[in-house]
């Protein structure tokens, strides 16, 4: 009988290519796990970026046809957002940036300068990404929600049966619903969050109502401006394009689709920071004169 040895060129050895083989496999395997995340991200960041130039695509290919389903989706984000805009930004505009920069500004002698703050803390920064927030939270994850049980309903198989183009009828006018109404909706966010670091500033902090407002105007600029506009309409892109992307994907049943639902929240608001900072870097370093308060 033979002995089991473990030799090479003896009986019952094991070979070495099976060796090599055997151990390939347990390096390969672990690293193939470790990267089967980074992959699957990737994909699917491929995927949504497709999804945005066709959507972009039809919408400037075909611009007729799908305003009136526009209209309606806007109405139905601003009935949604508008409360929830004004309270958030408020809040916040009152709290972190009001409170806590006006003690700071106090020490100095100088509350009522805290309206030149507000330029970088609401119109620059916190009013984009709370807009941006609200409107993920509450209409991303709405749009996830609706398009995933169309998928898992197979409505959406249904009209592509019927040779009705899911994307133009579906995804177009929900991703520029959002796209406008979240830049639009930007300007109510700013209006309130100042309104919060005013409450914080004048009835608090003691300072005078007209210094308030006059540090405000004398440090805004239309750059300043245009830029929160833009990027927060930008956040409304990346919003819609991610959340009708997770809804159209979704499979695995009711479970499945609330599963797209907290994806699209965190993918979106992971995006949102990214894209934010990468935005308000460019901004910056062309217009260096932005960050000299008067």
């Amino acid at each position: 009988m033979a002995v089991m040895t473990g030799v090479p060129g003896r009986a019952g050895s094991t070979p070495p290519g099976r060796h090599a083989a055997s151990v390939r496999t347990r390096v390969v395997a672990p690293l193939r796990s470790l990267l089967a995340p980074l992959r699957n991200a990737l994909v699917q960041t491929g995927e949504m970026t497709l999804l945005m130039f066709r959507v972009i695509g039809e919408a400037v290919r075909h611009p007729i046809g799908y305003w009136a389903d526009v209209r309606d989706q806007m109405h139905g984000i601003l009935k949604l957002c508008w409360f929830p805009m004004i309270v958030s930004t408020t809040a916040f505009g009152f709290g972190a940036p009001g409170i806590q920069g006006g003690n700071l500004y106090a020490l100095f002698g100088i509350p009522e300068r805290l309206g030149s703050f507000f330029i970088m803390a609401s119109v620059r920064e916190f009013a984009p990404w709370i807009n941006a927030m609200v409107v993920a939270g509450v209409i991303g994850t709405a749009m996830t929600a609706d398009l995933g049980a169309r998928r898992i309903r197979e409505e959406i198989d249904a009209m592509e049966v019927l040779g009705i183009e899911p994307i133009r009828t579906l995804v177009v006018p929900r991703v520029i619903a959002v796209t406008i109404m979240t830049g639009l909706l930007d300007l109510v966010a700013l209006t309130f969050g100042i309104v919060g670091g005013y409450i914080a500033a004048v009835p608090l902090l003691g300072a005078s109502s007209g210094s308030y407002f006059a540090s405000f105007f004398a440090n805004a600029t239309v750059t300043e401006l245009w830029g929160s506009v833009l990027k927060t309409t930008l956040f409304g892109l990346i919003i819609g394009v991610v959340c009708c992307y997770k809804g159209l994907t979704a499979q695995g049943g009711p479970i499945g689709v609330g599963r797209a639902v907290n994806q699209a929240v965190v993918i979106s608001f992971a995006a949102i920071w990214v894209f934010n900072f990468v935005f308000t870097t460019i901004l910056l370093g062309l217009n260096p004169a932005m960050q000299v308060y008067k």
